[in-house]
């Protein structure tokens, strides 16, 4: 690949699944995705940890770091080290990324809000690797977004180091297991799970939309270079081989270079929490 390729910088901590990102980069051919490793103290799903995970003075060391990679947007890729913050906190996040990085910047918690409203869904099933009380935690930003959680599993690991040693099959069956009918697609929100070889064997047995962390992280943080307007456009054309979302493609037009286009609406009526 041209070192002159654009650049798209992910912050992620620690170790698990990582090479996720040279997999979908070799995929798409044309933009490069540095992965900067920010500090994880401890790793556990638990709300106190990840509230350290996902700390302004790790994220800024961070995103320092990004910036002098010339990069064209910045994501900080943990979906839990930014919805355990809550809406209001987990947008600070991201401006606190924006200034030290010098780009764009968004998280996946936003990338799957982005991700799902760009396909025009509404109500979804989550397949959350983590314990009960962090993944209750997703539906209520989701909830924020207008986007109504019909089912909701938890698989309970406590590290995301474990969740990196799924593979092909059990992430298949997890994901499967845990669809519900009313959904109109499926949330996998752990960018420590290896997902983005398969994207096409998890829509292909379910029949509907699957969006992973990995992957809303990935179209998040092109479809903010695209609207920056700096000769990225071009990277969100319709792709093949990385499911639905990049098979539909987005124009530099309706890429706009923020992390929330639509602002957060009231709880969706009618919403509830889904039982476990």
């Amino acid at each position: 690949m041209a070192p002159t390729a654009p650049a798209i910088g992910f912050l992620y901590p620690g170790y698990s699944a990582e090479d996720d990102y040279p997999v979908i980069e070799k995929m798409l051919g044309d933009v490069r995705l540095p992965v900067v490793h920010t500090l994880m103290r401890e790793d556990a799903h638990r709300v106190d940890a990840l509230l350290d995970v996902g700390g302004a003075d790790v994220l800024s060391e961070g995103a320092r770091a990004l910036a002098g990679l010339d990069v064209r947007a910045a994501v900080w890729a943990c979906t839990s080290g930014s919805f355990v913050f809550g809406w209001d906190g987990a947008a600070g996040q991201v401006e606190g990324v924006r200034e030290a990085a010098g780009a764009p910047a968004s998280s996946t918690s936003f990338a799957f809000v982005n991700a799902a409203r760009h396909l025009g869904l509404r109500r979804v099933a989550v397949a959350a690797t983590y314990p009960a009380d962090v993944a209750e935690r997703f539906v209520d930003f989701l909830g924020r977004a207008g986007i109504d959680v019909v089912a909701l599993s938890c698989r309970g690991i406590i590290t995301a180091a474990e969740v990196g040693t799924l593979g092909r099959d059990e992430v298949l069956d997890f994901v499967a297991a845990n669809d519900h009918p009313d959904a109109e697609a499926v949330l996998v929100p752990d960018t420590a799970l290896h997902t983005v070889a398969w994207l096409d064997d998890l829509e292909e047995r379910l029949g509907k939309p699957v969006l992973t962390a990995n992957q809303v992280s990935v179209w998040e943080g092109l479809r903010l270079a695209a609207g920056s307007g700096d000769g990225a456009a071009s990277a969100l054309r319709p792709r093949t081989g990385l499911g639905r979302l990049f098979a539909a493609g987005l124009d530099a037009g309706s890429a706009a270079a923020t992390a929330v286009p639509w602002e957060a609406g009231p709880p969706v009526p009618g919403a509830h929490r889904p039982t476990l």
